[in-house]
């Protein structure tokens, strides 16, 4: 038992600060059975979720009371801390699970409101501290697609909001509007963010190890986009607003769309150039939950853009994509166990050798 809190203490210390991402591929995927007619995986996911996510909040909790220094230094981090996004981002992709899968709304929205509190802590708390800061590292060292997260945090408060606000007898417009909000200004976010992304891409040297699985979210912000705009569209019809600048709303979703099919093969031809031609080990690593959350994420944005705009001709693309995610998140998902299993096991022995020369 004192091995197993000893373990657990070391496992909240050396938390990945973009851990939640776990709860946001598995959200994801799980809203895209749901909405393909796989109910069963669906429901499979969200119990996962469930035991998941409380999960990690405990390891947090534990990391930011044992161990703040750490945590600190890695929100203060440009590299690392953009992955604390995660815990926004994967508890308002859970709300939007819950109440996609369950047709619930009262934990979907304790969630959202859980959300937008630590959306305002952690958004402005962390570009205070990296305006602010005197040492500031080179746009090569600083910048990866880990800061896209950002943009994946508020869309995700924009898509839980617009599902919430049909169930709402009083607020309905309020909460239209600040999902609207929300939704432009990760539109905004991203188009600042993905320029110097792009930039770091074409005209600074990139090496085959810096081609982490966080670049995937150069993808996973736009196709989170395009269902935000698609949910803004089938949810917000009634309101006056919306039905004004629909046709803004539906050309700016398309062009999000467009842009996230464009990376998809670009992504996957760096993935090959980095794990088949440089031979980089394929092993497993927390950064990877945020390689299946794009592909998840593509999946359902593309269903929503095909309904809403009625292109029936675009349904085959989620029907196969979705079976790519599955395969991500069971490869992704396997890999951790067996991480987590050889960690414990190194954990004791070392242990126990430790003892021994005592």
């Amino acid at each position: 038992m004192n091995s197993m809190k000893a373990f657990i203490k070391q496992t909240a210390s050396e938390l990945f600060p973009g851990c939640f991402a776990m709860v946001m591929a598995t959200g994801a995927l799980s809203i895209a059975a749901e909405v393909l007619g796989i109910g069963w995986i669906a429901t499979s996911l969200l119990v996962f979720n469930i035991v998941v996510y409380p999960l990690l909040w405990l390891l947090t909790l534990i990391r930011l009371i044992g161990y703040f220094p750490l945590l600190a230094a890695d929100f203060a981090n440009h590299a690392k801390g953009p992955g604390f996004f995660t815990l926004i981002a994967g508890t308002c992709m859970l709300g939007s699970q819950w109440i996609i899968v369950t047709g619930n709304a009262y934990l979907a929205f304790w969630l959202w409101v859980v959300g937008l509190v630590l959306w305002l802590a952690i958004m402005y708390s962390f570009f205070t501290i990296v305006t602010v800061r005197k040492a500031t590292p080179t746009l090569e060292m600083g910048i990866n697609g880990a800061w896209l997260l950002a943009v994946v945090a508020v869309q995700s408060l924009s898509i839980l909001g617009s599902l919430l606000a049909e169930t709402l007898e009083t607020g309905k417009q309020l909460m239209l509007f600040l999902t609207l909000s929300f939704h432009l200004l990760g539109c905004m976010l991203y188009i600042i963010l993905i320029t110097l992304i792009f930039y770091r891409f074409i005209f600074l040297r990139m090496e085959h190890a810096e081609l982490t699985p966080p670049y995937w979210i150069n993808m996973g912000a736009v196709a989170i986009s395009t269902m935000a705009g698609c949910t803004l569209l089938l949810h917000g019809a009634s309101w006056q607003l919306i039905d004004t600048i629909r046709p803004f709303l539906t050309g700016f979703t398309l062009f999000f769309w467009v842009f996230g099919t464009w990376w998809t093969p670009l992504l996957l031809i760096l993935f090959i150039w980095r794990h088949l031609y440089h031979r980089y080990p394929l092993s497993y690593e927390p950064q990877q939950w945020g390689m299946v959350f794009p592909l998840a994420m593509y999946t359902i944005s593309t269903f929503y853009l095909a309904t809403v705009l009625h292109l029936d001709f675009l349904f085959f693309i989620p029907e196969v994509m979705v079976y790519v995610a599955m395969t991500a998140w069971l490869t992704v998902t396997m890999g951790l166990l067996r991480h987590v299993v050889k960690k414990y096991r190194t954990y004791e022995a070392d242990g126990k050798q430790t003892q021994l020369y005592r």
